[in-house]
């Protein structure tokens, strides 16, 4: 397991939990922006409520967590997967800046990244296994 790294992110100093992943960059991607599929592969997420298929900048709803509890969300960024450019949207949960996602190229294989606000690093294991479902979804 990759060891998470403190980058400086367009978002400021994060933690990154990142894997790199035998699959196509879109597919990461499309996964990553699809709501409805968010708890597949997001250990903390049961359901999500949304009205946009895909999400984009200024999309909100709710998830819902482990226990019960709904929390509100909106996507505060967002930038398409394109070519060579990076796909990446970060979101806050609760009016909460909580985690950036990043599917990248690296080669031969695609990298799928979680930034972590370095005041939720706690949350790293989530990430871990978050990555893990991934793999196995598009790997």
């Amino acid at each position: 397991m990759p060891r998470p790294s403190v980058a400086r992110t367009r978002d400021g100093y994060r933690l990154e939990i990142s894997r790199d992943i035998d699959a196509e960059p879109i597919a990461a991607w499309e996964l990553l922006v699809e709501p409805r599929r968010w708890p597949e592969w997001g250990p903390s997420v049961r359901a999500v409520d949304c009205d946009d298929d895909r999400i984009q900048a200024g999309s909100t709803g709710r998830v819902r967590l482990p226990g019960g509890l709904w929390l509100p969300f909106e996507i505060e960024a967002y930038t398409e997967l394109a070519g060579e450019q990076p796909g990446h949207w970060r979101w806050r949960v609760a009016k909460i800046p909580a985690t950036g996602h990043r599917v990248e190229s690296s080669g031969v294989k695609t990298r799928v990244v979680f930034e972590i606000p370095l005041a939720a690093a706690g949350y790293a294991p989530v990430c871990h296994r978050a990555l893990d479902r991934i793999e196995s979804i598009v790997g």
